[in-house]
């Protein structure tokens, strides 16, 4: 799952990067898009993370006819719910980007790329609601693999899409969504068939299991979309407050996004593999377990990460030379990467708990720990640091409020864990 994510997350920073050689004002119109891109990813996660769990249920339970009808269920109504969101953001996109601090130069590109990168977004939920049928089925062999071959397919066509090749002018701007869309209906297509073949998905029974079932699955999903979509309304607000600095900030804020994910990579992947293991320990009422393998893997955020960023922080000025073409958003790119690679040691914990908390049983607390990152750590000191400093002090704020957030994480880890029936050593759920 790491090297899928890194592949997946890659080709996205691919993207602004070749988008980052047409100009500021073009990769400042693709950072504008971002927020509304992390919407659909946090519904589509959500919606994930609820039929993977019902689906490996009925799995464990011996129901692999209701598994299947399951699968059937996510793949219709996902794809339904993905595409209504979609028509809404194409309808009222002029107001959405307005409130986001779009200028009207910016307007035109908007215009041009939105629909195929709506289009991709669609084909992307789609693709991961296949993800998430195999990795409910223990398979995540596939989707690492088919990860990494959509990003090579996207990376082999978005310089020919942008800039064209031979007589053949690029499309520009729209070019890269359009190799990403490509990319990804590839990957569904064969992801689809291995689907089919495997007779994991059925036909018949789909009207009856789904009013047997929408209970349970909004049990779930309904907490795990609302933590999903709490990072894009933040994203929201933030990038409303760079805008107001300028279109190199906004573009330089946009490229910090995609080095971020990059950079959280192990962090992503041990949320996706560590839940399931934890479930297990969970229903066994295994505590010992469950202690020592989040110390193992809040040991490892830690770690890994703060060594990542310290090192991405001293190679900063060569780093923004090879993601931003012009002078001005490289000075203020350094500037993030250095303030804020660091700070993902702590956000790692932070996440790393929501993570947890899902798995053991407490969807309210980590609900409310994500908003509390957010909306009192996150923001608030990115806000006060702009008023304070202008970008400086935005960066810095940035990074202070994810040191909060792993703090609170941490202390709230320790306080649920310090309760007797889940102290180490003793074996009760």
């Amino acid at each position: 799952m790491a090297i899928g994510v890194l592949s997946l997350l890659g080709f996205q920073l691919v993207d602004s990067a070749f988008i980052a050689r047409l100009g500021t004002v073009p990769l400042a119109a693709q950072s504008f898009t971002f927020p509304l891109s992390f919407l659909i990813i946090g519904i589509q996660v959500g919606m994930g993370i609820a039929i993977a769990a019902l689906i490996s249920r009925a799995l464990g339970a011996g129901e692999k006819d209701r598994a299947k009808r399951l699968s059937s269920l996510v793949l219709m109504a996902g794809g339904a719910v993905i595409a209504c969101l979609g028509m809404l953001l194409w309808a009222f996109q002029i107001p959405i980007f307005s409130l986001l601090g779009a200028e009207s130069n910016t307007f035109g590109y908007l215009r041009s790329y939105w629909p195929p990168q709506l289009l991709a977004a669609w084909l992307g939920a789609l693709l991961y609601f296949v993800y998430s049928v195999f990795r409910a089925h223990g398979d995540t062999r596939l989707p690492g693999k088919m990860m990494v071959i959509t990003s090579l397919i996207n990376l082999a066509l978005d310089p020919v899409l942008i800039f064209g090749v031979g007589p053949w002018p690029g499309w520009g701007l729209p070019g890269a969504a359009w190799a990403t869309a490509i990319a990804f209906g590839i990957g569904l297509l064969v992801t689809g068939g291995r689907l089919w073949k495997r007779g994991w998905a059925a036909r018949e029974g789909l009207w009856q299991e789904g009013r047997q079932s929408w209970r349970p699955f909004m049990g779930i999903a309904a907490p795990a979309m609302v933590s999903q979509l709490m990072p894009p309304l933040a994203a929201m607000l933030a990038i409303s407050v760079v805008a107001g600095l300028g279109e190199s900030q906004v573009a330089a804020w946009g490229l910090a996004s995609r080095l971020e994910t990059l950079s959280l990579m192990v962090i992503l992947a041990m949320t996706m593999s560590l839940p399931p293991w934890l479930g297990r320990c969970y229903g066994a009422g295994d505590w010992d377990q469950i202690h020592r393998l989040l110390r193992l893997a809040l040991g490892v955020a830690v770690v890994w990460q703060l060594t990542l960023g310290i090192l991405l922080a001293l190679g900063a000025p060569w780093l923004g030379m090879a993601l931003a073409g012009n002078p001005d958003v490289q000075d203020e790119l350094v500037l993030l990467i250095r303030f804020l690679l660091p700070s993902y040691a702590a956000l790692g914990v932070c996440m790393l708990v929501v993570s947890a908390g899902n798995a053991l049983g407490w969807p309210l607390r980590a609900m409310l720990l994500s908003a509390a990152r957010l909306f009192v750590c996150y923001l608030p000191c990115l806000w006060l640091g702009e008023q304070l400093a202008g970008w400086w002090g935005l960066a810095a704020g940035a990074a202070l409020g994810n040191v909060f957030a792993g703090l609170v994480a941490w202390l709230l880890l320790r306080r649920i864990l310090s309760r007797p029936h889940r102290q180490a050593g003793v074996n009760a759920g």
